[in-house]
Formats: structure tokens, C-alpha cells, sequence
């Protein structure tokens, strides 16, 4: 294993540092062009130069942050050394960078202050003081972005592994579908923290983070559980909406509408994130204005049917001779596994407009106490 993750650790790196520049880039344009339509007056050419630069400590320091997950992993959050380790480099990384940022502005003044900025001591004193919410956020999501990484590597070992064993393939895709969050999610959702922890909403940041902890450690959990309560996966897949409300604001709405009587029934795990994501992704996301997303059950002689309506763009003529989205085949895949032929899977567009997944499995009920022991 520590083999693999040497041999691995160099595009890591890359796409770590593609992210952090994304970032940069990303926090110095919105800062000038915000400030200019607002009428201030700066030194644009510097301030967008001092934006985009002050993130280059994070860029370097992410490869010894790789270096002590490898040696001292967060999952071992009970060990002191641990957090001693983790803290103390984080408050470093902090004082480096409030430190460059601090020589740049002195240097640079591109605030265009008169007389101009505070003293070096003073002016680097406040930068640590002031970002130190945000180094603490930063060096967190480092964390959560490497576990990730890290736990989809181990996932294509595993598919390879079981590719033709009918039950460890069911495990297999069962674990694709906890790992598979796309970068992109992840980085709009560290744009929408980021954002926050700049305008100082300390407390809106912190609860995004604790949602966006919630939905990880969900993900990335190891269980063997193949099939859970649909109440139990319809919680987990607001946790989901939650984080990308949080991203598309009023351009996302979702409302769930399942009879209080269906929630014991039994559905495999994780069968709903991939056809929500699915939604926001071609449906939501394509949207200007944005759009809705309903979530229905119904049963009928023996079935549960579960159903996923976003109002958003069509599918395009002869898409069902196009190579569907992994998400979708992970899910008719471990249905087929788990079903045989007892199951049906359809996604077709509606009127006047729109798209729904149908999901329709047996209908079994989990008793109720064996519920709350779960």
C-alpha cells in the first residue's frame, strides 16, 4: 500500500496544486472585478498579482501536508501525536503565509493605502491573527481532499480485483458509488467555503463544513450494509442537496414526497446520490435559471418504485445509443447483482419537459426494531 501511494503521489501532487491555482485565480478575479464594479480604487495589476500569489505556501506546503497524512493519518484522531503534529504544522503553514502576504503588501501597497501600509510586524501580526480561521479550513479540506484520493485508488484495486466474482463485484460498485465524488463537486464546494470564510460568515462557513464532514464521512465509511431503510437513504441524499444548495443557492429546488409508510423499505445503499448528482449535473448545472429536482416512491403489487424528476434540459435524440454516465451503470450494475431480473431501471424525458429515473425493486419492509438498533 505505501508503495502504491509513493508511486501515486506525484500526480496527486498536480492535481492538488491544478486546485490551489484554480483557487487563486479564481479569489483574485472575483476580488478585482467585484471591487471595480463597486467603484473602489486600487492598484488593479498589484492587488490581483497579491491575490493570486498569496496562495503559493498552500501550493507548496501540500506535498509535506501528503507526506504527514502518510505518517500520522487522521483516522488515528485518537492519538495525541496526531493532532500535535497536524496542529502544529497548520499554524506554521499560517505564519509563512500571513508572512508573505504581509512582504508583498508592504512591498507592493496594492490596496493603494496613504501614507500607506501598517509596519512589516504589524501588518504580518494581523494577517496570522485574521487567517487563521482560514488556514485551520484550508489544511482541514487538504485532509478530506487526500482521503478521498486515496480511497478511490483503493477502489480501482478493488474493482480489479473482483471484476468477475458476482458477490465481490456487488461490494465493488457499492464502494465506487461511496468514493465517486466528482473534483468538481469538491472544488465548488471549497470555492463556496472559501468564499464565506473571506466575507467572515465564520459561522455559515463552519456549518458548511460540518455538512460537507457529514456527507464524507458517510462516503467514505466501511460497511458492508448492501441494502438500508429508504428513510436512511433519503437523509443521506439531503445531506448531498444541502451541499449543493449551498453551491446554486434559490437555482436549486427539491422537494422529497414519500408516504410515511414506504421509509422502512428496504433499497440498496447509495442507490439515490448517483441519480441526484446525475440531475444537478445534466440538468440543474445547464441551467441558467436553475431548476427543480422531486424525489417520489410509490408501491404497487410488490414494488417499490423510486423516482428522481429534474425539470431541467431533455435528453438528446438517440441517447440511448450514448455510453451512460459511470454513476448510472454502477447503479444497473449492482441491481442487477443484487436482483436478477427482478428490477427496472429507466430514465426517459417527460412533458412538457424534463427527465426522471425510475428505479423499481421488490418491495421488502424492515422491522422496526431492527431499525432503531441500526
Amino acid at each position: 500500500m505505501n508503495a502504491t501511494r509513493t508511486e501515486s503521489e506525484s500526480p496527486r501532487w498536480l492535481w492538488l496544486a491544478a486546485i490551489w491555482f484554480g483557487l487563486g485565480l479564481f479569489d483574485a478575479t472575483q476580488n478585482v472585478f467585484v471591487m471595480r464594479a463597486e467603484g473602489m480604487h486600487h492598484y488593479w495589476g498589484r492587488l490581483f498579482f497579491t491575490l493570486l500569489i498569496s496562495w503559493l505556501p498552500w501550493i507548496l506546503a501540500t506535498p509535506l501536508v501528503l507526506r504527514l497524512t502518510s505518517r500520522y493519518p487522521p483516522v488515528q484522531w485518537k492519538r495525541f501525536s496526531t493532532w500535535s503534529v497536524h496542529l502544529a504544522a497548520c499554524v506554521s503553514i499560517g505564519i509563512v503565509q500571513a508572512a508573505w502576504v504581509a512582504m508583498w503588501e508592504e512591498w507592493l501597497n496594492p490596496w493603494a493605502l496613504t501614507p500607506g501600509p501598517d509596519p512589516f510586524p504589524q501588518l504580518w501580526r494581523h494577517k496570522f491573527s485574521y487567517g487563521l480561521l482560514s488556514s485551520l479550513v484550508l489544511y482541514g479540506l487538504i485532509l478530506l481532499v487526500d482521503h478521498v484520493l486515496d480511497s478511490r485508488e483503493q477502489l480501482a484495486r478493488q474493482q480489479t480485483e473482483t471484476a468477475h466474482l458476482n458477490e465481490q463485484l456487488s461490494k465493488a460498485q457499492l464502494s465506487a458509488l461511496r468514493r465517486q465524488i466528482e473534483p468538481h463537486f469538491l472544488f465548488n464546494t471549497l470555492n463556496a467555503i472559501a468564499g464565506l470564510v473571506r466575507e467572515k460568515r465564520n459561522d455559515a462557513a463552519v456549518n458548511m463544513i460540518v455538512r460537507l464532514s457529514d456527507f464524507l464521512r458517510r462516503v467514505v465509511e466501511d460497511s458492508d450494509r448492501q441494502q438500508v431503510p429508504l428513510g436512511e437513504e433519503l437523509e443521506f441524499t439531503q445531506k448531498y442537496l444541502d451541499i449543493q444548495k449551498a453551491r446554486f443557492a434559490e437555482r436549486l429546488q427539491f422537494s422529497v414526497d414519500v408516504p410515511q409508510e414506504l421509509l422502512p423499505a428496504q433499497v440498496p445503499s447509495l442507490i439515490l446520490q448517483p441519480m441526484v448528482e446525475n440531475a444537478v449535473k445534466h440538468g440543474i448545472a445547464r441551467r441558467v435559471q436553475g431548476g427543480a429536482i422531486r424525489i417520489t416512491a410509490s408501491r404497487a403489487n410488490g414494488t417499490l418504485t423510486v423516482r428522481v424528476y429534474n425539470d431541467g434540459p431533455s435528453l438528446p435524440v438517440g441517447w440511448e445509443t450514448s455510453q451512460s454516465g459511470i454513476g448510472i451503470l454502477n447503479v444497473r450494475t449492482r441491481l442487477q447483482s443484487l436482483y436478477g431480473d427482478q428490477f427496472e431501471l429507466s430514465m426517459r424525458n417527460q412533458q412538457p419537459g424534463g427527465v426522471e429515473v425510475t428505479v423499481s425493486v421488490p418491495f421488502v419492509s424492515e422491522p422496526a426494531s431492527k431499525i432503531s438498533e441500526g
